[in-house]
Parts: structure tokens; sequence; C-alpha cells
């Protein structure tokens, strides 16, 4: 089998966060989202796998590389225009022939990985295997509707009205069946090749297609609180290690991660969290389910339930800082200037709360 990874469009629930970046590289627990999917497929042993990128592609190919940090060989595979998950496939049709192959969307984030599909999906005959996960809001997504014998009667792209509580969650397997799917389909009202129409082909035209309903925890973190809840689940998995340095006159809990050359000074540090490689901890308080990246400084601050991405400071703020998502080279600090005002420099579509 062979892997593919859906990396294009351009992020816009995350604005401004990926302005300057591809969605699928903001990370989790201090290590990119798409990076976790590369790892999903390489343990389920897949190891060709080929990723599908738009406008954010040069950032794409300089962190991935070659593959072969995780013993596995990439192909980058341009899709000029974001025209659909099923468009995505028919751009690919060259990387994947007449091989089976896995699709998994790389910002997507599932507990347990896929090692258990694929087997599944490799023992059987089926033509396609798809995943579906009970949600709160599932017109939001592509939605199933099965019978009472557990088959797919229909598959419908964001519905109105959706017909059950099931979507699909952005992993799907296919053989070679589904390129003669694409090519029969049309663009829907969105202009768009849906994924969900081209497997209703497969359905409506006799072939297998198995649904596994996924019953731990899923996410998509295309909007900042789904990146957020996506940071508290993963902090809660990762093995917790102390490789960076603590004075005596610092409080770090059980679960916490303090990477390589990184200092906690008389601060407190509580978990699930993780401190970055050379980033600095000094007379501060570091709440749960907290990830600070590489390189960033908290100085006199206090911060919980929040993502800082790298090379980031923090310095003398007097308020906790709480439920909140801060990018790359960002300065947070107190001004000593008089007489006392906020002074910001605020990027289009921030989100700024102040008491």
């Amino acid at each position: 089998m062979k892997g593919l990874i859906l990396s294009g469009g351009t992020g816009s629930r995350l604005y401004p966060l990926t302005y300057s970046n591809a969605k699928q590289l903001i990370p989790l627990a201090n290590k990119p989202i798409l990076f976790r999917v590369i790892e999903a497929i390489r343990d389920a042993g897949i190891t060709d796998i080929g990723i599908v990128i738009g406008n954010t592609g040069q950032k794409i190919r300089e962190a991935v590389g070659d593959g072969s940090r995780w013993g596995v060989d990439i192909t980058y595979i341009p899709q000029d225009q974001p025209l659909g998950l099923a468009h995505a496939v028919k751009v690919s049709a060259d990387f994947l022939a007449d091989d089976r192959f896995v699709m998994f969307l790389g910002d997507n984030v599932i507990e347990g990985g896929i090692s258990p599909l694929i087997a599944q999906f490799a023992r059987s005959d089926w033509n396609s295997q798809i995943v579906l996960t009970r949600i709160e809001h599932p017109e939001q997504y592509g939605v199933a509707e099965l019978g009472e014998d557990g088959r797919i009667i229909r598959l419908i792209e964001k519905p109105k009205h959706p017909p059950s509580d099931l979507a699909l969650v952005g992993i799907y397997m296919f053989d070679n069946h589904i390129m003669q799917a694409v090519e029969e389909i049309s663009p829907s009202w969105r202009g768009e090749l849906e994924i969900t129409d081209a497997i209703q082909w497969l359905v409506d035209n006799g072939y297998g297609v198995h649904p596994y309903v996924h019953e731990g925890w899923w996410i998509d973190t295309g909007a900042p609180g789904d990146l957020l809840e996506a940071n508290d689940l993963v902090l809660e998995e990762i093995t917790y290690r102390i490789e960076g340095y603590i004075d005596r006159d610092s409080t770090v809990g059980r679960r916490v991660t303090v990477q390589r050359g990184a200092e906690i000074i008389n601060s407190v540090v509580r978990g699930p969290s993780i401190i970055g490689e050379n980033a600095r901890i000094v007379n501060s308080y570091i709440g749960p389910f907290t990830s600070i990246n590489n390189d960033v400084t908290i100085e006199n601050s206090e911060i919980e339930h929040s993502v800082v991405l790298e090379n980031s400071e923090i310095r003398d703020i007097g308020t906790r800082i709480q439920d909140s998502l801060i990018g790359r080279h960002v300065v947070i600090a107190r001004s000593p200037i008089k007489p006392k005002a906020l002074k910001l420099t605020v990027a289009d579509h921030s989100r700024v709360g102040i008491l």
C-alpha cells in the first residue's frame, strides 16, 4: 500500500498563525501535526508516501525533506488549486498507479493511530474503507447514513440537515477503482470534486465500501479551539522525560517534559505540559495543558492551557495568560514607558482579550 497525505489549503480559520506557515506544520506538544500523520502511516507499515501540496508547498518541502528521518520515501504532488479532495486523488494518479492506498488529511489527529485499520483493509477484499465518528455538528463535514445492516446508504457533503451524526474523519482507504469514480463525478455546488461523491459512486456501482466507526477521540485542527483541544489530548499521551535543567528552587510536576537545552529557573511547571528545546522559564508559572516551543523565553509571567510557538518572548505580564495561541517570534511584554497605555502591533484577523 501507499500513503497519500493532503497538505494543501490556506488554513484561513487559523489566521494569523497560518499567514506565514502551513497549517499542517503547527505543532501539537511541540511536534508538527503533519509529522504525526507521517509517523502514523509509517507505523502502519507504509513507507511510500505522497504529499499533495498547494500554496504552502515550499514550507512543507523544507520541513519534511525526503522523509529519510522517518525511514520513508516522500513524493511531492502539486495541486495548483484547492478543487476538492477527489481532485487531490485525481492529480495523484501517476504516484498511486494501481496500488491500494490510505488517504489522510494532514491536519487531522486521531487516537490510537491507523495500524489496525490498515491491517483490516489489507486482509479484506473491500474496494474502500472509510472512517466515521459521531460528532455534535456533523453539518460541517461529510456525513454518512447507514442502514440497519450497517451498510452505507448515502454520503452527503456538509448537509444543512444531516441524516445522522456520523462524520467522515479524513481517513480513507481505496483500491484503484477510486480513479474511475473521480473521473465520473462532477464538481459540487462549491465548485469542488467531493470525495463523498466519489465514494457514493463506488456504492452506487456495487463496489464494496466498508464503514468503520471510530470510538476514540478525533480532532480536525482547522480552528483555534480545536487546536487547543487537540494539544490537550496529545499532551496526555506523550512520554514525559526531563532532558533539560531544573534548578533547586523550581517545582516541576511528574507529567512534564523538559526538552534538551531548556532551563527552568525559580518557576513552577504543572503538567501535562512540555517545555521545548533551549526554552527559558524564569520566575514564572506554566500551568497544565501548555506547550512551550523551542527557543521561547518566559520571565515573570504566568500562562496555562496555551500553545506558544518558537522564538517568542513573554516578559513581566502581571495577568495570567490562558486559552491562547501565540505565534512565532512574538514579543509580549510590559512597557516601562509612561504614561501607562496599551501599545499593540496586531496582525490581521488577530484576537486580543484585555482585562
